[in-house]
């Protein structure tokens, strides 16, 4: 919606949307896709802390320029969470987050467990917006074979999670080959919002110099591409995976530099993600599985093996 005019935009092809609230929509109600939940507490996974979070109020009311809900769940460190926008139209449920920002942080936790013994422990994230506030809380889920025999490779299950608890998107990855070196096997994820439902694919692409990747919507049809650096290290500066649509850069993927003492001693690392406001809600969430994907290939350490520094390490 154009915000100085108020009148609709047309929608441009290959994945682009602007949001618009559903037909009926007066300001006051719960978003799309949310019974009234009571307040209560969310069951982290096995070895996480438990959160608790407030269920949004009846009749609060959602609309632009009316004041931030007080008392908003707070989540780990004390910071509030982003609260729900009003949702777009066709938007799976929790997506409606994802329709007011284009940029997200990603912080890896630091696990102390992993520091002092070197067993690998299940990945564990904050996702947040601009402003520092929380949008999503990340998990992954694995059996302690599957981490420590198959390291930076292993398939997973990543559950993500917004402020009331709820799974609102999963990525699941495959075992496939971590060398360049097949390139019948290349590394694929599936991106599912709500959970069971596939909304995307992250697909890797060969090519024997950079690491390539193509984003592809429910229907395998690509809508974007992900290109990165030759050489996947550096010291003390970012490294950034480009995002193209058709050969214009549109976003950017950015492992953050941390500091020589978290580099060196864990594989908890920062990222962050820049994208089109006006980018379907559902790629956005692909994306945010491309950062993961990404994060796992080259920058996830685990026990005597370090991170790679290209597509053939």
């Amino acid at each position: 919606m154009d915000m100085q005019s108020n009148k609709p935009v047309s929608v441009p092809p290959g994945g682009f949307v602007n949001p618009a609230y559903p037909p009926g929509y007066t300001g006051n109600q719960a978003a799309y896709g949310y019974p009234q939940y009571a307040p209560g507490t969310f069951e982290g996974a096995p070895g996480q802390a438990n959160y608790v979070f407030q269920g949004h109020p009846v009749g609060t009311p959602y609309a632009p320029g009316v004041p931030p809900v007080q008392n908003q769940p707070v989540g780990p460190g004390g910071a509030p969470w982003m609260p729900a926008p009003p949702p777009p139209l066709n938007c799976p449920p929790g997506l409606e987050y994802l329709s007011q920002i284009d940029q997200i942080l990603i912080h890896q936790q630091i696990e102390l467990l992993e520091i002092i013994t070197g067993f690998e422990t299940n990945n564990k994230y904050e996702i947040k917006n601009a402003m520092g506030q929380r949008v999503y809380f990340a998990a992954e889920e694995n059996d302690c074979c599957t981490r420590n025999c198959c390291g930076p490779s292993r398939p997973f299950t990543i559950k993500i999670f917004d402020n009331i608890g709820q799974e609102v998107i999963t990525l699941q990855r495959p075992l496939r080959c971590s060398s360049c070196c097949c390139p019948c096997c290349l590394q694929e994820l599936e991106v599912q919002a709500p959970p069971g439902t596939p909304v995307g694919y992250i697909t890797q692409d060969w090519d024997p110099c950079v690491p390539k990747f193509t984003i592809q919507n429910e229907k395998r049809m690509e809508v974007l591409k992900i290109t990165g650096p030759c050489i996947v290290c550096s010291c003390c500066e970012d490294i950034n995976f480009e995002v193209k649509s058709n050969e214009d850069v549109v976003g950017r993927i950015s492992k953050q530099w941390t500091g020589f003492v978290r580099e060196a001693f864990t594989d908890a690392d920062n990222f962050g993600i820049q994208f089109p406001m006006d980018l379907d809600v559902k790629m956005k969430a692909v994306m945010i599985g491309a950062c993961f994907l990404i994060d796992f290939m080259f920058f996830e350490q685990t026990g005597n093996k370090n991170q790679r520094a290209g597509v053939w390490q």
